[in-house]
């Protein structure tokens, strides 16, 4: 699909889907949602010095970008799983200002993480060890994987994309998260919230990034 860039309002960059008519993420800033939704209420709320993240939408890459960072700020190990059935183009890759929004010294490792090998698992560092999956993740089959600690739940909208929400996919992802792992996403519907209590989780809206009221942050009940 044709993908176009756009700055956001943290001068952060985006892309827009004119076929989907859907951004890849909020135009009220890029980093700052991802920061929010998938950094400080996902991978913070997992208290372990070795996580397990699966990202369902690896997209621009921004987001495993900020695990990284996070990883080599921490010093927590990330070992990081993506699913991607259409990974943009090394074009587009290059035209995204992420890296000037951070460490100079850390300005080449975005680029990496589109480079590395899909389908096997690269060390990019001590601290971060990625894992891109190219694959539709309504068919691909996860219970070979390890349990995950977190979920980041990471797609085009309902309404752009009605199929990544519906209940098989959050019971799936229930069965491979492990206890007292959290689910993450930046949709607060609450069709979604129905599905994923459905599915077995604890859900609970949280106060959502600029310019968006509420997201959903869902538990596995800890084992009893």
């Amino acid at each position: 699909m044709k993908t176009i860039l756009e700055r956001t309002d943290d001068g952060s960059h985006t892309l827009f889907v004119p076929e989907l008519n859907e951004h890849y993420h909020s135009v009220n800033g890029a980093v700052q949602e991802s920061r929010h939704v998938y950094i400080e209420a996902g991978l913070r709320a997992c208290d372990k010095p070795v996580l397990r993240i699966l990202e369902v939408g690896f997209g621009t890459g921004l987001n495993a970008l900020l695990s990284y960072l996070e990883a080599l700020d921490s010093r927590k190990n990330i070992y990081y799983s993506s699913i991607e059935l259409f990974p943009i183009s090394l074009q587009l890759v290059n035209s995204l200002n992420y890296p000037s929004l951070f460490s100079s010294d850390q300005k080449n490792v975005f680029k990496d993480l589109h480079l590395c090998a899909w389908n096997q698992q690269v060390d990019v560092s001590d601290f971060f060890h990625l894992k891109k999956i190219q694959a539709n993740v309504l068919e691909h089959d996860l219970s070979g994987e390890e349990l995950f600690d977190a979920v980041f739940y990471d797609a085009f909208a309902p309404g752009k994309q009605p199929e990544m929400w519906e209940q098989p996919i959050f019971a799936k992802l229930f069965d491979v998260l492990s206890p007292g792992g959290v689910f993450v996403t930046y949709c607060a519907k609450g069709v979604v919230r129905r599905m994923l209590q459905n599915s077995g989780f604890v859900v609970e809206r949280l106060a959502g990034p600029p310019g968006k009221r509420e997201m959903l942050r869902a538990r596995k009940p800890a084992e009893q």
